[in-house]
This record gives structure tokens, sequence and C-alpha cells, in this order.
């Protein structure tokens, strides 16, 4: 058994920067002080907050003071959702989200319908993306939020942010409003797309720093000046009374590191890491056959590949790969405790068995085109030893009747909202 290890799962976490891990120690250390305090030790602590924020301001074009952190992407959606409904639950009582949002978002969604919130799931389509179309029919004047992911952390689908924000900007000059709130999770994106907020054309961005190679435990959220929230947090009032606690100083300082390293080089890793997620791609599908790709075969972060292969189980074939030092998922880290099919590739019109087949791979700056060569060279013989012992013989065609029946379904999901879709 190889003791190597081939890490493919960077969407669930990724390694630390060595540059991240040597900007926190100080502060991990000597100048452990707390920035709220008024001595030196304590002003130390706060300097460096500010020089942080700083720096992640620059690379999202906005105000330091309009980045909130948190201690993680879902405290950050958390904030979002659940901040925003109740802090303008006068204006209306209306919030629409994607079926495939991070679950910090999905059951956020959950508590605004006990709190008597009207919450809109708007379906995907077979290739992962959302119409932007179907946004624009169930927008109404009573909608103060619309929350959709840069990049789901199964499949990297791109969704439309900018088309989904220029919908959004038409509806409120059609109403004269200011709403609904524009939210986007791009914790999964951020080391691979534009984060310019204004570009985006979003009102808030909830990112994570060990998403790229920065620490665990630290989180923020970008909420445009003159967006009403509530806080989830109380206690001393930190961070403009939007979240108490004492600041997590080397967390912050490694989180703008981590931000500024990937900015640097987002171009060269960006375009090394596709090279090598093609090769992956190409080999598993010329190499194994009964292979589906989920998610859209374009459109998607460079760094994805999820596939289901039908016949076996993808946790079997998990438990096989890392027996050889191979590490992939089988869906989000969020659900890897749960056996439930996976939401995302099921809102994809997916078979249940075809989900239960799928597996992840999800390369970084960590991955060579070693590990790729690897990876190929024992897969194939891993799904063949599988198969053998396995009472399923599926049809490639099983999704198509699948996706039949989900259009059908969708259909009459726009009926049951009084909505007449014709696209």
């Amino acid at each position: 058994m190889s003791r190597e290890q081939h890490y493919f799962d960077h969407a669930a976490t990724t390694p630390l920067d060595p540059e991240v891990l040597q900007a926190m120690m100080p502060y991990l250390k000597e100048k452990f002080g707390n920035p709220s305090n008024l001595y030196e030790l304590g002003r130390t602590a706060n300097r460096a907050i500010v020089e942080a924020t700083k720096t992640i301001a620059e690379i999202l074009g906005c105000r330091p003071d309009e980045f909130v952190y948190t201690s993680s992407a879902t405290e950050a959606d958390n904030l979002a959702i659940l901040g925003v409904a109740r802090a303008n639950k006068d204006k209306g009582n209306r919030v629409i989200v994607s079926q495939i949002e991070h679950k910090g978002i999905l059951a956020m969604s959950e508590i605004l319908k006990k709190e008597g919130f009207e919450v809109i799931e708007l379906p995907i389509g077979e290739d992962g993306l959302l119409n932007h179309l179907e946004l624009e029919k169930a927008l109404t004047p009573q909608t103060i939020l619309v929350s959709v992911t840069s990049a789901d952390s199964e499949t990297g689908t791109l969704q439309p942010i900018a088309e989904i924000a220029e919908v959004i900007k038409k509806f409120r000059v059609k109403n004269s409003s200011p709403f609904p709130y524009f939210h986007t999770d791009a914790s999964q994106a951020a080391g691979y797309i534009d984060l310019n907020v204004d570009k985006l054309g979003v009102d808030m961005v909830t990112l994570s720093a060990h998403k790229i190679y920065g620490p665990k435990g630290i989180g923020g959220l970008y909420i445009r000046r003159g967006v009403s929230v509530n806080p989830i947090i109380y206690g001393g009032g930190q961070q403009n009374r939007l979240r108490s606690g004492t600041e997590n100083v080397p967390g912050i300082v490694g989180f703008a590191k981590a931000l500024s390293l990937c900015e640097k080089n987002k171009k060269t890793e960006y375009a090394r890491i596709k090279k090598m997620r093609d090769a992956l791609e190409k080999g598993i599908f010329k190499s194994i056959p009964k292979v589906v790709l989920n998610g859209h075969p374009k459109l998607r972060l460079p760094n994805f590949v999820n596939v289901s292969i039908l016949d076996i189980e993808g946790e079997a074939m998990l438990l096989y790969l890392d027996e050889l030092g191979i590490i992939v998922n089988t869906g989000s880290a969020c659900n890897s405790q749960s056996l439930e099919p996976s939401y995302v590739l099921t809102a994809l019109g997916n078979p249940y068995e075809f989900v239960h087949g799928s597996i992840r791979f999800t390369l970084g700056k960590t991955t060579t085109m070693t590990d790729v060569k690897y990876v190929l060279k024992h897969l194939p013989g891993i799904v063949k030893k599988l198969r053998e012992i396995s009472p399923l013989n599926l049809d490639l065609n099983q999704k198509e009747k699948r996706n039949e029946k989900t259009r059908h379904n969708k259909q009459t999901y726009w009926k049951l909202l009084g909505l007449h879709k014709t696209s």
C-alpha cells in the first residue's frame, strides 16, 4: 500500500500555505494581544486587522468597513440570510434561493419559513445552471433577498452571477426600490474568479479562508454600504456591532495573506490546474465505460471533475482509492456523514443510482501531473473490481428518462407558484 498522498479534495479544504503560516505566527506568539485593548499590545493586534482588511477590501473593490469577519462561510451565510430577512421584514417577506445553495443557506431558509417568510427555491437545469429568466418570473415587490452561489461545491458549475445581477437591477429600477438585495457565496470560487463586487453586481459576498490555502476558523461577509442587516451574534459590539466577539487576529492576518496570494497567482494557477483537470477527465472517459459528467461541461471551475461511474458505490471506490493514498470525495464535505443522495446531483435530474456512483476530484496548487497519472493508472482497475461484484447494470439512457420527469415536475412547480414558464 502506497503511503504517498495524492490529494484531490481541495473543495473540502486546502493545505495551509507556508507564507500564510509565516504571516500568522507573530500573532500566535508574541503579538497575541486583544485588539479591543488600548495598550500597545492591543493596538498592535488592531493595526494588524486594519492592514488585513485594507488588503481584502482592495481585492473586492470595496470599503474596509463593508467587510465583516466571521468564524466560517457558514456563519457568513447565516448572517446574510437571517440578518437581511429579519432587518427588512417590514419591507417584504419573500426570499429567493437556488436549490443548490450551501447548507448554511438552505438551513436558514427553513428557519425563515418558520418565522413566516416565503422562501422560493429555484430549480436548476440539467447542466447545473440557474436560468436567470426563471428568476425574473419569481421576483415580486415582496422580494427582499436573492441568494445564488457563485459555484456549487459538488460540480463547480459557475452560475451567471452578472446576468442575475442585471435582472435584479432592472427589477429595482422598474419598482423604484432598493430591493431585492443580492447575495452570493463565493467561497468555493474565490481562488479563480474576479471578486470585484461592482463587476459581480452583488450586495453581499461570502468568503472562506480555508478554501484558498488559509487557516480554518475564519471567513467573512462583504456587505454593501446601505444594506440593512441585523446581527446574529451579540455581545461586545465589535465590527460595527454586526459580529460581536474578540477578533481572530492570526486568522484574519492569514485570511488576507491567502487571498492576496490567490490574486497574485490566479492566472497562472488557473491555466496550470485546468490543463491537469482536462487530462484527468479525458483519461477517465477514455479508460472507463459508462461514465457521466455531472455539472456543466465548460462553465465550471477549472479544478472540478465530478463524475458518476455507473454500477458501483462511490463510497466503496473512495475507500479503495484511499488505500492507495488517493484522497477524493463522493460529494460535498458538508454531507459526508450522511448516506442520503447528494441534493445537488439530485437537482441535476440524476437518478438515485447515478448519484451513489458519483465521485468528485478537485485539484489545487499541490496537485501535479504525476498525481493525475497515478489516479489514471489505478482507477480503472478499481472500477473493474467493484463492477465484478456489483449487482447493478444501469442504462446510460436512464438519466434522460429521469430528466423528462424532472422537466415535467418543474412545469408543475411554476404552475404552483402562479407563474407561467415559457422558456
